[in-house]
Parts: C-alpha cells; structure tokens; sequence
C-alpha cells in the first residue's frame, strides 16, 4: 500500500543507527585517547633523551660539546630507525654546531621554537623530515652553564610508528562500529518481529471474526499484561458490534412485519372489494379502512425515519426557553378528547413552571408520546396525571397512569424499539402500536441531554420521569 512503512524496518534502523551514532562517538573518543597516550609517550621519550644528551654535551670543560651515540653501523642505525632518536645542536642564531652521526642531513628548524628556546623555554615542533612527520623538542642548554647559553639542543623521534598505530586503531574501531551496526540492527529487527508477533496473532484472529461469527472472542496474548488491554478493548468492540448487528436484525425483522401487516390488510380489503359489485355505503368502508392502513403506516414510517435521523446525529435541536409547566398543558389539552374517549381522568399541575433549554417541536413530540402511551395502557375509569416542577437542578416531568403496570423483567427493555409488553400478562393493557414511540421519547430526551425513566408505582400503575436542564439563572 502505498505511504506504508515497515515498523520492524523502522524500529530497528532507528536503533542501529542509535547504536552507530553511540559506538561512533565512543570509538572517536577511544581514538583520541590513544592519540594522546602515545603522543604522551613520546614527549616523555623525547624529554629523556634531551635531558641525557644535554648532560652529556654540557660535560666537557671549556665549553666544548659532544653527543652521546650508540656505537652502531649506519645500516644498524636505519633498522632502529623508529625508536632512535635524532639530535642536533643549534646556536641562538639558527647555525648547525653538532649533530647525531647518522643524520646526513640537518633536522628542520622551527625558528619560531628555536628563538623561545634561546629564551629559556623548552618548545614543541612538528615538521617534516625525509618524508616522514617528526616531533622536536627543543631544549635550552643554558640550563646547564652559562657557556652554553646561546647553545640549543633540539631532539627529533618520527611518528610513523605512531600514525601507523593509530590508523591501525582507526580501522579497527571503523570496524568494529560497522559490526556492530549491523549486529544491532539485526538484532533489533529480530526483537521488534517478536513485539509485533503478538499483534500479527490478535490481527489474524480478529479477521477471521466476521458478520456471522461476532459470537467469537479473540483469545491470543489475552493473559499478557502488555497486550491484555488491546485484547478486552478489541473484545469489548466485538461486543458493541454483535449487540449492534443484532439489533439491527431484530430492528428490520420488526420493521419489516409493522410494515407488511398494514400492507396485508389493506391488501386484503381491496382485493376483497373487487370481487363483485358492493354499495356505496360497502366501498365507503373499504376505502375508511384503507386509510387507516395508510395512516398506521405513514405514522409507522415517520417514526422510523425520526429513529434513523437520530441515530445518524441528523437531528439538531433548536434550543429555545420553554416554560415546562407550559408545554405540558398545551399537550394535555391536546390529548383529552383521546382520554375522554375512555373515561379517564387527565389532571395536569404545576407546583413549579421552571424554564428549560429544549426544541418545542421535539418536547411537544416526546410529551405527548409518554401522555398517548398512558391513555393507552389504562383501563377505562383510570385516571392520569402529568406534573411538572423542579428537582436535584433540573427541569421534571412526571406522567403517571393507574393501569396495571409493567413487568419488573421489562421495565429496561420498554424503550427498546418495536417492544411491547406481553400482553398475556397484562391483559388490560391493549395491543396495537408499533412499539416506536417510547423510543423516540428517549432519544429525544438524549437529544437534549436529560433523561428518561419509567418504574411501577407501589400503588399501582407506571410513572414516567424525563428530566431536562434547566435554562441557566
């Protein structure tokens, strides 16, 4: 795919080139070192040398000077090449007054190092001599007797072996950062091809999962601390997605039947009303039966789209203050010719009418749901009562019925679409309905960010409670 990167090849170039950018600078440091232990070496070397031979110059009387050498042959001298010591004597004004019995000739002069030497200092030079770097030390031989104060020995060691070792210790360090570059990064590649295995077997689980089998869990690395909450999390939405499909399942099952059944008796009534010749007064029948098909199904269909509106977060209320006392009887007055129908009681009140952020048309809706519901479910000569006022810092309205109740095994499940209490034990209670309506009460009610609860009164019947926040003071 492409943009993708290979987290193992990721993982473990960044580590190898933490540990490259680590050895590397540990290595120079390592190379700095030897530098400067053996360049200590040599100037000890040096300084001995000088020290013995300014001894042996000085020693003579009369101010005369001679350099104490190896009694060797001139190929003998040039196979001791790096470790002798080359010496030479100069005066304050650069002149060449003695020098080693090898050297063919002169050593470089450091001017510079010579004028601080005739000064009484001991100086350091590096230079070139037949192709090779040396390092002269330049000592004041005045030191030893005023006679020889315009007097300067300078002694010079080359620094092949020294630059020969240290560029062996160069390729060797190189070499051992390259190694180990590499043996981390492999290393590292393995490590991370271990990290991510468990994911690969959660991965390959989880695709094995599909829309017929959510019943399964994914169970690979769910005891490992590292990946436990990666298992419940995938686990938990395994869940989510099985209730989900399952109540999408029973939601088109129940849809599909609260559709079809208006359909099939209207069906039914025009076929039979083809059948033969009827009166006017039987096809007025037939088409007032039709449209109340028609009217159970327009009213079926909008509140399954209202349900789809809400769930695909389509709705937005329009907040306005509501006078929540206000609302309730303009739906009380509303639904009275239904109560009255029946010969039930309809009380209203309002202790307190508090003022509350809601969308008229969506409160309007879910009051007179809960109110229909009620007349619905109560027996005639029943009574019900809606009150609104406030409690715990919110806007209340209760809407209670006299009829027999619910279930307590049902009381959770009453908001749940297309769900209607089995009517073998409540036989009071009366079918119809498609179930739709309690549950647009709720989803409105969370529209608004307030609640909606039912319970069974101890006295008998059921009580509704929707809570709304109230409009700030």
């Amino acid at each position: 795919m492409k943009g993708t990167r290979s987290f193992r090849f990721t993982l473990a170039g960044r580590f190898a080139a933490s540990m490259a950018i680590g050895l590397a600078c540990m290595a120079l440091l390592a190379w700095f070192a030897i530098r400067a232990t053996l360049d200590r070496q040599i100037e000890a070397s040096l300084v001995s040398v000088a020290s013995i031979q300014a001894a042996s110059i000085t020693e003579p009387a009369g101010g005369q000077m001679r350099i104490r050498e190896w009694e060797v042959t001139p190929e003998e001298a040039a196979s001791i090449r790096d470790i002798n010591r080359w010496t030479q004597v100069w005066s304050a004004d650069g002149e060449s007054l003695l020098r080693s019995r090898h050297l063919t000739e002169d050593l470089p002069l450091d001017r510079d190092a010579l004028e601080r030497a005739s000064e009484g200092e001991i100086a350091w030079s590096e230079q070139t001599f037949e192709g090779e770097e040396i390092r002269s030390l330049y000592y004041p031989l005045g030191r030893l007797g005023r006679v020889h104060d315009p007097h300067v020995l300078q002694v010079a060691a080359t620094l092949a072996p020294r630059n020969a070792m240290l560029r062996d210790a160069g390729l060797l360090l190189l070499g051992i950062v390259i190694v180990a570059t590499v043996m981390s990064f492999a290393g590292a590649w393995w490590l991370a091809d271990r990290a991510i295995h468990p994911v690969t077997a959660i991965v390959d689980q989880a695709e094995e999962i599909g829309a017929g089998t959510l019943k399964r869990r994914i169970g690979a690395y769910a005891d490992s601390l590292e990946y436990q909450r990666l298992v419940e999390v995938l686990n938990d939405m395994l869940e989510r997605l099985d209730a989900a499909f399952e109540s999408q399942r029973r939601f088109t099952a129940d849809a599909s039947h609260e559709l079809r059944s208006p359909l099939t008796a209207l069906r039914g009534e025009l076929e039979l009303a083809r059948r033969r010749e009827r009166s006017p007064g039987e096809y007025r029948r037939v088409i007032d039966s039709a449209l109340e098909e028609v009217e159970r199904l327009s009213r079926t269909a909008e509140d399954l789209l209202t349900l789809a509106r809400s769930d695909g977060g389509v709705i937005q209320p329009r907040l306005k203050m509501v006078q929540l006392g206000e609302a309730v009887r303009d739906v009380v007055l509303r639904v009275e010719s239904m109560a009255g129908a029946k010969g039930l009681d309809l009380q209203v009140s309002s202790e307190d009418d508090p003022t509350v952020l809601a969308d008229p048309d969506l409160l309007d809706r879910l009051l007179r749901n809960l109110l229909e519901n009620a007349i619905k479910y109560t027996p005639g000569g029943g009574r019900v009562t809606a009150r609104a006022d406030r409690d715990k810092g919110t806007g209340r309205v209760t809407v209670e019925d006299t009829g027999p109740g619910i279930p307590e095994d049902e009381i959770d499940r009453i908001f749940e679409r297309f769900h209607r209490v089995d009517d073998s034990r409540t036989p009071e209670r009366d079918g119809g309905g498609a179930g739709l309506g309690l549950a647009i009460a709720r989803s409105i009610a969370d529209l608004h960010q307030g609640s909606l609860s039912a319970g069974n009164r101890p006295e008998g019947g059921v009580q509704f409670i929707l809570r709304l926040p109230l409009f700030p003071a």
